[in-house]
């Protein structure tokens, strides 16, 4: 005996809604994202391989200054 699809439910009122890729990635930069990973690959106690990750994803704007300084020509 089977049962049927759950539906929407009342107390998850996003559950059934449908976000386009575009639309995601324009909120994510939009607020910016902060990414940080360790790997380290190890073979007998020994480190062989370590990559530390840490990155900063944001949306550029006219509106926000450069941190870098502009050359003079």
């Amino acid at each position: 005996m089977t049962s049927p699809a759950p539906g929407p439910q009342p107390d998850n009122p996003l559950a059934e809604r449908q976000i386009a890729l575009v639309d995601l990635l324009d909120r994510l930069l939009g607020g910016g994202a902060v990414i940080v990973g360790d790997l380290t690959l190890r073979i007998a106690d020994v480190d062989l391989v370590r990559i530390d990750l840490r990155a900063l994803i944001s949306s550029v704007n006219a509106d926000v200054p450069s941190p870098f300084e502009e050359l003079e020509a």
